[in-house]
């Protein structure tokens, strides 16, 4: 994971296109080279100590409603409906009750970007990321450093 940064999301991704004050927006980089598409299905290929945690929030939240698995739809990667792609971009996720939540998977020059985008509608929903954050992040810089894995494992075989 030490080749996993932090770093502001690109200008040109079309997640800026939602960003407003009081937002949650982060995003982590990593060199490899993958389609969007293909970083999508490996990041949303959870190991099993995430998957746990993934139990764990099932567990929590269903008694308030919330979403587990997201919404139908014909595209997905993971649980997540893909909104919009395109060559250099995937934009995935959902809007619920708490809060409204998508992630980009950029790739430009070798580098893939996941970016998480999260617009709280209420108390309920900046609790939920407040108490989550900590291990969004574990789980996304992990998840940056199997694309890595993958990448370079690709390019050892060619």
């Amino acid at each position: 994971m030490f080749n996993v940064r932090k770093c502001k999301l690109p200008p040109q991704s079309d997640l800026w296109e939602r960003v407003s004050a009081g937002d949650f927006l982060d995003c982590y980089s990593t060199e490899a080279d993958a389609t969007p598409r293909q970083a999508s299905e490996i990041i949303t290929k959870f190991p099993k100590w995430a998957g746990f945690l993934l139990v764990v929030r099932r567990i929590v939240t269903t008694p308030f409603g919330l979403s587990n698995d997201g919404p139908d739809a014909s595209d997905k990667v993971g649980i997540f409906p893909v909104e919009t792609e395109n060559e250099q971009e995937l934009i995935a996720g959902f809007d619920d009750k708490h809060l409204e939540f998508r992630i980009s998977v950029l790739s430009i020059e070798g580098r893939i970007y996941l970016a998480t985008w999260v617009q709280p509608h209420n108390i309920g929903g900046r609790i939920y990321l407040k108490t989550i954050l900590p291990f969004h992040i574990l789980i996304v810089r992990n998840a940056l450093a199997r694309v890595r894995a993958g990448s370079m494992q690709e390019r050892s075989v060619t």
